[in-house]
């Protein structure tokens, strides 16, 4: 009852992913239909329901565009695991504020980038002209696209691929 499921808005925008058990209580009340079924039946004593992988809610919601959290997991992620000053692959990564907060750096997108520990000790808490080190590529905040904020369960649930391509 824990697996999760997509939930699309009523224009078929993903939303959402909620559990088994939130799903299957927005469709008894009505308020969701059920777009992919490829899980089996929940059986009860007197009953079997459905076990819905996608749902649609019946109404359009109205909300701002989402935004990625600004945290260490999605800096790394946004930097593909790699130190961008090296351009190293290592299983123990840093995040490194590009210009230091004593000189007057922000905790943003754009000031941080992920850092293998040895270039991290090497710009320590200088500039980057003051060591000669510069960056593989610019920081920016990543686009909150549906395949970027559900990217990963869409690879274990190969039925959300297809409503996750148009956004």
């Amino acid at each position: 009852m824990n697996e999760p499921v997509l939930v699309l808005n009523g224009n078929f925008e993903p939303l959402h992913v909620c559990s088994t058990r939130r799903a299957v209580g927005l469709i008894m009340v009505g308020k969701a239909e059920i777009v992919e079924n490829g899980r089996g039946l929940i059986r009860t004593v007197g009953a079997g329901f459905p076990r819905p992988s996608v749902i649609r809610l019946r109404y359009l919601i109205h909300r701002p565009r989402p935004r990625v959290k600004l945290s260490k997991h999605e800096i790394f992620r946004r930097d593909g695991y790699r130190c961008q000053y090296c351009g190293e692959e290592q299983a123990r990564l840093t995040v490194d504020h590009i210009v230091p907060r004593h000189s007057g750096g922000s905790h943003s997108w754009e000031n941080l980038v992920t850092a293998c520990p040895a270039c991290n000790r090497r710009k320590g808490h200088h500039a980057l002209p003051e060591v000669h080190m510069h960056l593989l590529r610019q920081p920016c905040e990543p686009m909150p696209s549906a395949r970027y904020l559900y990217g990963r369960q869409a690879q274990q649930y190969r039925e959300w691929a297809r409503y996750l391509e148009g956004w």
